[in-house]
């Protein structure tokens, strides 16, 4: 799936609020990054997946005001960087066990009980 960047205008005029929001975008579902501009009030979540009408209405449950200005996909970079896999190789390795075999005791009930239950 293709991650997709969504532009949202949320009022963000104190700290209370700010933190509202990042909360609220951290646990939509597919999200991988939030970030805010506070000059523009703009809230921007990044994320594979991200349903972005459900996070509108849980912003506007929340704050208030809460407006889409774009959806669109994140343009990556061309040269990027794949992680580096090295190799596994397994060495030649054994388990040392006791000389002697381990010693389980047996007990023995003297006088069995007879039960009438069909598990048993």
């Amino acid at each position: 799936m293709v991650q997709q960047k969504i532009v949202m205008k949320v009022h963000l005029s104190s700290e209370k609020l700010r933190t509202k929001a990042l909360k609220i975008a951290a646990v939509a579902i597919g999200m991988s990054k939030v970030s805010i501009d506070v000059e523009k009030e703009q809230l921007e979540v990044i994320g594979d997946g991200v349903d972005s009408m459900r996070l509108t209405v849980s912003l506007r449950k929340k704050l208030g005001h809460a407006t889409i200005l774009s959806v669109g996909e994140v343009k990556g970079k061309t040269d990027e960087k794949k992680p580096t896999t090295y190799p596994i190789t397994w060495t030649s390795s054994y388990i040392q066990y006791p000389q002697h075999p381990p010693h389980y005791h047996v007990v023995h009930d003297q006088y069995p009980q007879e039960t009438n239950c069909s598990i048993m």
